[in-house]
């Protein structure tokens, strides 16, 4: 008898353990997410996004779906044809294995809020 409460005793303190656990990853993700301005770039090897106010290049993951699909809804004659988008997203380290490692991070995009091929004035399109 006295197993079973030790047993029960563990069982209790791991899920408190792991139930802490969960509420501090969840807190980092939401505390990561953010809104990005600037042009997104797409085509068959390169998928990138470039911050007009600082300069940085990241690699794009979609992972709503609705980003890839808006660009190609712009029937571009050739890839890679910028356009100005406004996402929430948050950011990750990239992946060492794929075309991805060329970039520091990737930024994973949850929702898509704004894309137009207008550029607007400003940092974007000096």
């Amino acid at each position: 008898m006295n197993s079973f409460k030790q047993t029960a005793l563990l069982l209790f303190v791991l899920s408190l353990f792991c139930s802490a656990c969960m509420q501090d990853t969840e807190e980092k993700k939401t505390g990561k997410t953010r809104i990005i301005k600037g042009l997104y770039s797409y085509g068959p090897e390169i998928k990138s996004f470039t911050d007009c106010e600082e300069g940085r290049e990241y690699w794009v993951a979609d992972s709503a779906g609705t980003l890839e699909l808006a660009y190609s809804k712009f029937n571009f004659e050739k890839p890679y044809e910028p356009v100005y988008i406004e996402a929430e997203c948050h950011a990750i380290k990239s992946d060492s294995l794929v075309v991805s490692a060329d970039f520091d991070s990737t930024l994973v995009v949850t929702r898509l809020m704004k894309i137009t091929q207008a550029i607007p004035d400003g940092p974007c399109n000096p």
